[in-house]
């Protein structure tokens, strides 16, 4: 009995140890285990870096500076590029920059900030708030504010690009970090392309962005399989008429009756025109004319907004803003109109790559946990991340989650009105909302590296 005994005692024993080994070996919460150990590992480099990466937040948000004028958050990127041995460019299609790290052989990977900022007047009242001011393209005096979250997405930018480099041993390619101008205005894509983006450096076999979201708490990512965002046109209507007094209309061709009735038709051109399962807008966002209440004008200039989802749509939006606009004038014995659409400013619609939107968003499920990975409706914003998708390479493009989850739920419920980008009163919360950007952007990376034994 004593030497079967001992024996059955052995063999729990036996028994016990191995299955408290294999219950050691193995992921919790269903992550693989060779992405669990790839999570640990970056998440030792977030910890070893997030009081830096506040500090450069901050730093970002307190300085920030207007499309076209982005000279030293360039720089100041091209430093932390740098210090990491990053071979840098700078002065690609304006003040954008270019950092390329060869790691062996291995895909290439291109991952994108912008980096300007909005002419907006801050009032979080957040320490680190910009009390920046300056004076814009028309002589006016305004504010400038990261309202857009750009400050987030840069510091993001650097996190990953620091954790990329710490962990050099465990991947091999070639990481293109490409900080770029202009977004706001819809520019800065498209010359930092024609300045010889694909052609002067590495080509990517992918390419990855992310951009702040103010209807997800931190913690939180969104995106999309397929479309994201859309075409982004602007149209000036200049309407020209006759001047007089207001006493005698009849002796002039007053431009604000033609501009109200282009206004009322150019509703039709959505309402009547366009197919309604292809959403589309057409929003006229000013309008200036005259000077006194007894004064005709003898113009008026109109600004629009106009978003559609495919390419076909947007021709005949533009080419029925000119129609409805020289009808109006034509009824009224006018002179023609000026229309003047915007190409260079124009942003095409983004489309995420579909298997690798697939392919990246399992990842963050398995790292994040499925409930915080949202596939979410295109939205009718624009995004000019899309030209690089545009030119042939893959592309998939994020959202991260920025606000607290209290507000979040009393916006839910209507206690608490949404708070959207570029809103005076927007900005992320910092420490948590970066944290899960580096952590998805640098698994999403490294999903997409070849990996080293």
């Amino acid at each position: 009995m004593r030497s079967s005994s001992k024996i059955w005692m052995l063999a729990a024993l036996t028994t016990l140890l191995l299955a408290t080994n294999m219950l050691h070996a193995q992921p919790s919460k269903g992550i693989p285990y060779d992405l669990q150990k790839r999570k640990a590992l970056v998440e030792g480099q977030i910890d070893a870096e997030i009081k830096s990466l506040n500090s450069l937040y901050k730093q970002l948000h307190s300085f920030p500076e207007l499309s076209y004028e982005e000279e030293k958050t360039a720089a100041r990127l091209t430093k932390e590029l740098k210090v990491l041995g990053f071979e840098v460019t700078e002065k690609i299609g304006g003040h954008g920059i270019v950092g390329v790290l060869k790691n062996g052989d291995g895909p290439i990977l291109l991952i994108r900030t912008d980096m300007d900022a909005l002419p907006v007047i801050e009032k979080t009242g957040v320490p680190y708030a910009s009390k920046i001011r300056t004076r814009d393209k028309d002589g006016n005096d305004v504010g400038i504010m990261h309202a857009c979250g750009h400050d987030m997405h840069m510091t993001c930018w650097v996190g990953t690009a620091r954790v990329l480099v710490g962990l050099k041993k465990h991947w091999r390619g070639t990481l293109v970090f490409i900080g770029q101008p202009a977004e706001e205005v819809g520019a800065g894509a498209r010359k930092m392309i024609e300045d010889g983006l694909f052609k002067r450096f590495p080509r990517p076999d992918y390419c990855l962005g992310l951009h702040c979201d103010s209807r997800l708490p931190h913690g939180y990512v969104g995106y999309t399989e397929g479309l994201s965002l859309v075409n982004v046109d602007t149209v000036d209507i200049l309407v020209k008429g006759k001047g007089g007094h207001g006493s005698a209309p009849h002796t002039t061709i007053d431009p604000i009756v033609i501009s109200a009735r282009i206004i009322l038709d150019l509703q039709t051109l959505v309402s009547r025109e366009n197919n309604p399962l292809d959403p589309a807008v057409v929003t006229v966002g000013s309008i200036h004319g005259g000077t006194r209440a007894n004064i005709i004008p003898a113009e008026v200039k109109m600004q629009l907004t106009v978003r559609s989802t495919r390419d076909d749509v947007r021709a005949r939006l533009l080419e029925g803003i000119q129609r409805i606009a020289k009808a109006a004038a034509l009824g009224a014995k006018a002179p023609e109109p000026v229309v003047y659409v915007h190409e260079d400013n124009f942003t095409p619609a983004l489309y995420n790559t579909a298997d690798l939107a697939k392919k990246t968003s399992n990842v963050f499920r398995a790292a994040l946990g499925a409930d915080k990975v949202i596939l979410q409706e295109p939205l009718m914003g624009g995004e000019d991340f899309s030209r690089y998708v545009r030119e042939g390479i893959p592309g998939f493009f994020f959202f991260l989650g920025t606000l607290p989850p209290e507000r979040v739920e009393a916006m839910r419920k209507g206690k608490a009105p949404p708070i959207s980008l570029h809103s005076d009163l927007y900005y992320p919360i910092p420490e948590p909302s970066m944290r899960t950007g580096v952590l998805s952007m640098s698994l999403a990376a490294l999903n997409l590296l070849k990996q080293s034994p």
